[in-house]
């Protein structure tokens, strides 16, 4: 198990390398997060072991019973940099702001002010992404491309929160041209809040699937579940 999951990041190190350089990127400039929702630590651990430290996790529970454990464990000598990337409601925001060094899911400003409150003063600032929902699907969650630019706003007023970038699910769709498209109106407002915000460096667009489409129109960090640790269970 321990070669397979060596194996699966290396070929996934392989095609981030291989999509920067057919547009001229240096792949320093993409963070390739490990979404080990419904895995065990034992692959997390295996993930760790192949040089990752960014991880990507969904499920509040699930999650915090993951970060105490690891956190015991010696064999985690080094830090390692917990993402929520799941919706988030409102009664699960403190042990989130608790534990967590960023949130890439915040889509309303309520939100955004719990964690703000409920962020130990002992901690760092938290990472924050704004959630788009840039295809307008029903079923996804997310801010609206219009909106994104006062979220933003209202975000980085908030003292211990620090506005990171934005995030982004495009819909599953064949058609490249399409996806490409919702991945460029995302660089777009990307750039418009840099403009703003001097802070923001991450895009967070890109999985298994559509890695390719994003790293070419511009995503900083690509997020890859199933080709790192298999299907999920």
């Amino acid at each position: 198990m321990m070669t397979n999951i060596f194996k699966q990041i290396t070929s996934v190190k392989q095609k981030i390398a291989h999509a920067a350089q057919q547009v001229q990127r240096n792949t320093d400039q993409i963070q390739l997060l490990a979404v080990s929702k419904t895995k065990p630590v034992s692959s997390i651990k295996q993930a760790y072991q192949s040089g990752l430290r960014h991880f990507g996790e969904n499920y509040v529970q699930e999650s915090i019973e993951k970060i105490q454990q690891i956190k015991g464990d010696d064999d985690f000598d080094e830090p390692i940099y917990w993402y929520f990337i799941g919706p988030l409601q409102s009664n699960k925001t403190r042990p989130v702001a608790e534990n967590f060094d960023w949130v890439q899911s915040v889509e309303r400003f309520k939100i955004a002010q719990r964690l703000n409150d409920q962020r130990p003063s002992e901690l760092p600032e938290l990472n924050i992404c704004l959630q788009v929902n840039i295809s307008g699907e029903q079923s996804k969650s997310g801010t609206t491309l219009s909106q994104v630019i006062e979220l933003a706003s209202q975000v980085n007023d908030l003292p211990r929160l620090k506005l990171r970038g934005i995030m982004a699910i495009p819909e599953k769709t064949e058609n490249n041209e399409r996806l490409e498209n919702q991945f460029k109106a995302l660089h777009n407002i990307y750039q418009k809040l840099q403009q703003l915000y001097p802070e923001v460096d991450t895009l967070s667009m890109g999985m298994s699937g559509d890695l390719d489409s994003a790293i070419r129109c511009g995503s900083t960090m690509v997020r890859i579940g199933s080709d790192i640790f298999g299907s999920r269970n």
